[in-house]
């Protein structure tokens, strides 16, 4: 068996996640997937502050469904996790004379079903490790979701403008839309308490695969938790690096090669065996093998994008890149 450990947050996390997935056809692998907790929009956001949600649960749950059994029950709850509330409909379409809802009232609009049943089963059995197994079991999932912390965290950043005027921006959603580089990230707060289970799995994991996914929001924030930094740096795994296909606006400017020293930066002591990067998308291949291998890793170019030409990762493809490397462990 291969004990895989994968690391983000977000639809770049659920693309390494059913690619894995898709690799356990020819491989024999245990999947654990440690998620961050600094999401603050949307439903997540919502909850976080309507409800003091002990976890934002939006980032944890797209985990749970890429995970998901493709048994058919498996899958439609799966679905029914993912489906969200419209908005109610307008009074203008309501049959003259109907009782009308105030629209002020619709506090489900926006909420998806998995984060509220999330949500319920943290409180209901005061404990996210054993909530987030239990709604594993639900959806069949052929791994583990784990947080990287206990409680949810802020996400902070110092970004530089234009002018070159530096700006403190806080919370996961502003940090991802801010104009300008991102030249200091941070946690709030700076020592939050890692999941013991994640710490767990890291240390007994073959493999540590960090991305895709939002690089400063997603991606880094595992390496700034203290105890799983100290785990990661310890771990006799193997770690692989699977780089994004393009520049979202959080990293708007850095290079593929930039993508690989912030994670240098942000944990001088990580150590990496191999960066997975699309020839495409990548551009010219030797600023990033020079990257890479300030890392110590090799850089392996494999097409992983899907065929319609956008810089999204296509989980099939990615799988095929990924069984050989993985498969070395062994």
């Amino acid at each position: 068996m291969i004990r895989v450990v994968a690391f983000g947050g977000g639809h770049g996390l659920s693309a390494s996640l059913k690619a894995l997935r898709h690799c356990s056809r020819d491989l024999d692998l245990e999947i654990t997937a440690i998620v961050t907790v600094g999401d603050d929009g949307g439903s997540s956001g919502r909850l976080r502050v309507e409800r003091d949600a002990l976890l934002p649960p939006g980032d944890l749950r797209q985990a749970l469904a890429a995970l998901a059994d493709d048994h058919p029950t498996a899958r439609r709850t799966a679905s029914l996790m993912q489906h969200r509330f419209a908005a109610m409909p307008s009074q203008r379409t309501k049959p003259p004379g109907e009782r009308r809802a105030d629209r002020s009232m619709d506090t489900l609009a926006g909420h998806a079903v998995g984060n509220l049943l999330l949500l319920g089963l943290i409180e209901m059995l005061g404990d996210p490790v054993r909530a987030l197994d239990h709604a594993a079991e639900m959806v069949g999932a052929q791994g583990r979701v784990l947080p990287m912390a206990l409680h949810a965290v802020g996400i902070e950043a110092d970004v530089v403008g234009a002018a070159g005027e530096a700006t403190t921006v806080r919370g996961q959603h502003a940090v991802a839309v801010a104009d300008g580089r991102v030249s200091a990230l941070r946690l709030v707060p700076e020592n939050p308490p890692a999941c013991p289970d994640a710490i767990a799995a890291v240390t007994a994991a073959d493999w540590l695969i960090f991305g895709p996914g939002s690089w400063y929001t997603s991606v880094l924030p595992h390496l700034l938790v203290p105890e799983l930094a100290a785990a990661i740096v310890a771990s006799p795994a193997r770690r692989l690096v699977t780089l994004n296909l393009s520049a979202d606006k959080e990293t708007s400017g850095l290079s593929t090669a930039d993508h690989l020293a912030a994670l240098h930066w942000y944990l001088p002591e990580l150590r990496v065996d191999t960066v997975l990067a699309d020839a495409k998308w990548a551009g010219e291949p030797e600023p990033v093998r020079a990257a890479a291998l300030a890392l110590g890793a090799e850089l392996v170019l494999a097409p992983v994008a899907v065929a319609d030409g956008s810089p999204r990762h296509d989980p099939e493809s990615l799988s095929v890149a990924l069984v050989p490397v993985l498969g070395s462990a062994r």
